[in-house]
This record gives C-alpha cells, sequence and structure tokens, in this order.
C-alpha cells in the first residue's frame, strides 16, 4: 500500500509538471529537476506511519524548494505535500494537523510572493492555494473522527457486554445467597423444634407414656410443615410454566400466631404485646419481620435452656421495631469453641439490610439475649434519627 501510494504520487508530480502552463492540451518532457524532488518527496512517504510530521516537514520542504526555483505552483506539483497532510491529520491529532496545513499554506503563499502567481490573479490564487492545502486535512481529521467514534461505539458495546455479564453474576450470586438464607432459616427452624420434641417424647415415654402420643402428634405435624415449606421454597426454582409449581404467598407477621402455636407444642411459651397502631407493611419488610421472629425463638429454643420468650411490635408511622427476648442463659457462637457458628445471626442481619432496617443482637445485662429489629413500614423510609426505637 505505501509503495502504491508513492508510485501515484510520484505519477501525478510527473503529470503536474508534463503539463505546461496555459496549454493543458500538449504534454512536453519533465523536468529533471523536478523529477529528482518529485522522487525524493514520494519516497518520504514511506515514512508516514512511524514519522508522520518528520514526513510532512520533508514533503514541505521539497514543496518549497520547487516553489522558490521558479517551478509553477500547481496540485499536481505539491501533491507528495497534499498527500502527507492528510496523512499526518489521519495519523495524528487535530492540533498537530492544524499546525501542519498553516505551516504549508503560509510557506506556498510566502514563496508565491517571490515569483508571482504565474498570470492568474491574486486572490484567486491565494484562495485556490488555501483550499487545495487545507482539504487534506480536513478529510484526513474527518477519517481519523469516524475511526475514533467506531472504536468508541465498539468500546462501549463491549463494555456493556461485560457489565451485562458482571451484572448477571451479580444477581445470581445475591440469589444463591438469597435461597441460602431461606433454606436455612426454614429447616434451622423445623429441624429445631423436631429435635426438642423427639427428645421431650423420649422423655414422656419413659416418666408419662400417656402423654407420649400427643407430642409424637405434635412432632409429625412439625415434619409436616417443614416438608411444605421446604418444598414451597424449593419450588421457586421452578420453570414459570411449571403449573406444579407451589402458589403459597410467603409468610408474614399475619402468620405469626401459627408460628408462636409450633413453638409452644415444643414447650416456649411466648408472650406477645403489641405498641402503637398497626401498620402496612411492604411484602419485603413483613417476611423479614416473621423470618427474624423465626431465627431469634429457634436460637432460644435450642440455646437459651428457658421456656419463656417474649416477643414484642412497636408501630410508627414510618417504623416498625420488633423485639425478641428471653431469660435465659445468653450463649454466643464465641463463647462455645465446641460449637461450629452458625448462619442465623449472619442471616437476621442480611435479611435486615436488605430492606433498609438494622438488627442489634447481644446478651442483656440482666441476664439472657436480646434481639431487636428495626424496619420501615415502606422501603422508602429513612430510619428515624430522633424517634425512639424500643429496646428490651
Amino acid at each position: 500500500m505505501d509503495s502504491t501510494l508513492a508510485l501515484a504520487t510520484f505519477a501525478m508530480v510527473l503529470l503536474g509538471d508534463a503539463i505546461p502552463p496555459g496549454n493543458p492540451v500538449r504534454l512536453s518532457l519533465p523536468d529533471v529537476f523536478v523529477v529528482v524532488v518529485g522522487i525524493v518527496g514520494s519516497a518520504s512517504l514511506f515514512l508516514h506511519r512511524d514519522r508522520p510530521r518528520l514526513t510532512t516537514g520533508f514533503t514541505t520542504a521539497c514543496a518549497l524548494v520547487l516553489a522558490l526555483t521558479g517551478v509553477q505552483l500547481n496540485p499536481l506539483l505539491q501533491a507528495p505535500c497534499l498527500v502527507s497532510l492528510f496523512l499526518l491529520a489521519l495519523r495524528t491529532d487535530r492540533r498537530t494537523a492544524r499546525v501542519g496545513a498553516v505551516a504549508a499554506t503560509t510557506s506556498m503563499l510566502a514563496a508565491s510572493l517571490v515569483h508571482g502567481s504565474g498570470g492568474v490573479s491574486w486572490g484567486v490564487f491565494t484562495i485556490g492555494l488555501i483550499s487545495w492545502t487545507l482539504l487534506p486535512g480536513a478529510v484526513g481529521d474527518a477519517m481519523r473522527s469516524n475511526t475514533e467514534y467506531l472504536a468508541a461505539a465498539e468500546a462501549r458495546a463491549t463494555l456493556a457486554e461485560h457489565t451485562r455479564e458482571e451484572e448477571a453474576l451479580r444477581r445470581v450470586s445475591e440469589e444463591r445467597v438469597r435461597m441460602a438464607r431461606e433454606l436455612h432459616d426454614v429447616v434451622a427452624h423445623h429441624v429445631a423444634l423436631a429435635a426438642t420434641q423427639a427428645r421431650t417424647v423420649t422423655y414422656l415415654m419413659r416418666h408419662h407414656p400417656e402423654r407420649a402420643p400427643e407430642m409424637m402428634d405434635n412432632l409429625c405435624d412439625s415434619t409436616d410443615e417443614a416438608l411444605r415449606e421446604l418444598r414451597a421454597t424449593v419450588g421457586l426454582l421452578r420453570q414459570r410454566n411449571d403449573t406444579d409449581s407451589p402458589r403459597d404467598p410467603a409468610p408474614g407477621l399475619a402468620q405469626l400466631p401459627d408460628l408462636l402455636s409450633s413453638f409452644e407444642r415444643a414447650g416456649l411459651r411466648v408472650e406477645v404485646s403489641t405498641q402503637g397502631d398497626r401498620q402496612p407493611l411492604s411484602p419485603g419488610v413483613d417476611l423479614t419481620a416473621y423470618r427474624v421472629i423465626q431465627e431469634a425463638l429457634t436460637n432460644v429454643t435450642k440455646h437459651a435452656g428457658t421456656v419463656v420468650a417474649r416477643v414484642r411490635l412497636a408501630y410508627t408511622p414510618n417504623w416498625v421495631t420488633v423485639t425478641v427476648v428471653d431469660d435465659g442463659r445468653a450463649v454466643l457462637p464465641a463463647s462455645r469453641p465446641d460449637r461450629v457458628p452458625g448462619y442465623g445471626l449472619i442471616g437476621m442481619r442480611e435479611r435486615a439490610h436488605s430492606v433498609g432496617g438494622r438488627l442489634q443482637a447481644g446478651p442483656r445485662p440482666e441476664g439472657g439475649f436480646s434481639v431487636t429489629l428495626g424496619l420501615p413500614t415502606h422501603r422508602t423510609a429513612q430510619h428515624p434519627a430522633h424517634e425512639e426505637v424500643s429496646h428490651p
């Protein structure tokens, strides 16, 4: 390509020198000096890829040599300079291209002052000279801008594709955490109750066999409920067009009496109190409140060693506070080296943060353990800066 470009440029120089001024029909033999300068200027185009500025300077110098030696100025004789101006605009930035075009135009205008305009009026000659020297730079700049635009569009498309992939991976990760949290709450609750009831059945069979069948029925009910909730949770992974997928609504505070009844069957008595007017909750907040109460009472059943727990719901216009406390042993995972830490507290905090709430959990100074959950009644509600949040 570079060889073809150089040969075509040299051919234009020969053609421009062969056409005598004032008689474009009759051709003459090219001047030897013009041929030599044309060869040098055309050969310098081989440097345009690595040194476009040097190429432009060299071809402009050749054009000035021709002009200062009395050779008639015309676009064909200045072909190496014009081509180098085009390549300069194509290879470099806009400022460099403008400087090169202005320098070449100024030099040729100065040379024309020395040897005249060849019989053409000065105004027409100046307009023509400016036009043919500035046109290559404008064309080259337009082509470079178009190339840069296409490259930027391709880069944006690539970035958008990568962003979509990262967003998809992030959503998959969040969904996995959400499903793991949901399964943990369901399994931990029902397995803890079933284990407590199974131990109670063993005790009753030894000391009060007449009461064992009732507790066994409660154990069966707990396992059936566990299977039902597991089926509902795992059913979320089914295809949308699967007619066998469950249609049960997500649990909320409306199902709180049934939840407390399951704990009472396991031997844990739960006292519930409500403060303030009940406010409507969004589905996410309602589910979060239910699951945190479920997990907190499950931890009481497993670790506290008490038969009484208290749940308090405090409503304000924009905030609901859920408090679960007990008077048993405040056992933290870090204080039990023989026990592998679970994900109960982690899951509760993640649930609270996912709907814009906050959670505090820890031992009480007077004994026992407390879990305090603050949730906005609406997803856009902000945590009140001066509004009192209930604590045990």
